[in-house]
């Protein structure tokens, strides 16, 4: 038997450049936000291209970020979740990860974890820290699925995915900096 690993699509959503990490104004300058939020997304996606089971990467934004050389979905403002389900409409009826641009302790194996997961169940979903949001989702067999993110991310998820996804928590998922006790917990 010749087994060829899932080529995933990995697409990662980033605020423009201007609304990146407001909630850390009180601590950082608007450059700053901008300057960590670009330095988390080099970091995701490293680790992202480093898995063998991605074949392409997609960032999701209102504009290319200097230097990059993946692919881009142009974000036209319709909000997080129009945005994605028109990116997966265009992007097709492939497996797919979505996972959010700051996660500073993000490695491969991490990303492989939420893949192979999402291999066998179909779909797996990587929570926050405090187990409210969603850093990461993975769909593996072209399920519909409305995305959800926001407040209460990761428990809408679940009631949609149900028990056919799995939980995946590991520290490189499940830390995103959004706020100050993040950045600190970074």
């Amino acid at each position: 038997m010749n087994w060829a690993p899932v080529s995933w699509t990995a697409l990662v959503p980033l605020k423009p450049s201007g609304e990146r990490k407001t909630r850390l104004a009180d601590r950082l300058s608007s450059l700053k936000r901008t300057e960590l939020g670009q330095a988390m997304f080099g970091h995701v996606t490293a680790a992202i291209g480093k898995s063998t089971s991605v074949g392409r990467i997609i960032l999701l934004s209102d504009r290319p970020i200097e230097g990059w050389s993946g692919g881009w979905q142009h974000d036209q403002g319709r909000g997080l979740n129009a945005e994605l389900m028109a990116a997966r409409a265009a992007i097709g009826a492939v497996p797919l990860l979505v996972i959010h641009a700051d996660l500073p302790l993000l490695g491969t194996a991490d990303v492989d974890a939420l893949l192979d997961a999402a291999t066998q169940a179909g779909c797996a979903i990587a929570p926050d820290r405090h187990g409210a949001g969603t850093n990461a989702l993975a769909i593996d067999d072209g399920r519909a699925f409305d995305f959800r993110f926001g407040p209460d991310s990761f428990a809408l998820h679940m009631a949609q995915a149900g028990a056919q996804c799995r939980v995946v928590d590991r520290p490189g998922t499940a830390l995103d900096v959004d706020t100050s006790d993040d950045l600190d917990a970074a």
